[in-house]
């Protein structure tokens, strides 16, 4: 589990890197109409992030709470990603995982295999909603790489 959270704790550096030297125009390109461009993915990321420490901090404080997901698209479509700041939003998830690091710091073997409840997907530890977190950085991060390949691509 250590290398897990060794991970988690890394995913603000690990995005910041991603976007390095990046202009604002490959930032704000979208490789489709229907398609995100990195400035939105770096919301998303953000906002899914927000939701999830909240769903971790009730898995380890209630008993077998009911978790709710979020609908992506809706929050894409409705809040307006194009007009957030970017920046505000990275130094959030930035604090979103450092205030996550003392709690799994501290953690036992017990609170890690803690449950809570999706109504629409099932029963899920603590752990695996922590591996979800992290592999939901690095699926973004790929997705980011293809926004860039595509930009350049189109150039």
């Amino acid at each position: 589990m250590e290398d897990l959270f060794k991970e988690y704790a890394l995913g603000y550096a690990m995005l910041r890197d991603a976007i390095e030297g990046l202009t604002e125009e490959e930032l704000r390109f979208k490789p489709a109409s229907d398609q995100w461009s990195i400035h939105q993915i770096l919301i998303h990321v953000t906002d899914s992030e927000i939701s999830s420490t909240s769903r971790l901090k009730k898995v380890l404080a209630e008993d077998e709470p009911i978790l709710i997901s979020f609908d992506q698209d809706a929050w894409a479509n409705n809040l307006g990603y194009d007009l957030l700041d970017r920046e505000q939003y990275l130094l959030l998830f930035k604090l979103l995982r450092s205030s996550m690091q003392t709690i799994l710091d501290n953690l036992t073997s017990e609170q890690s295999e803690r449950v809570g409840v999706y109504v629409d997907q099932g029963r899920f530890t603590f752990k695996q909603l922590v591996e979800y977190r992290v592999e939901h950085v690095r699926n973004h991060l790929a997705q980011i790489e293809s926004v860039k390949k595509a930009y350049h691509d189109n150039k």
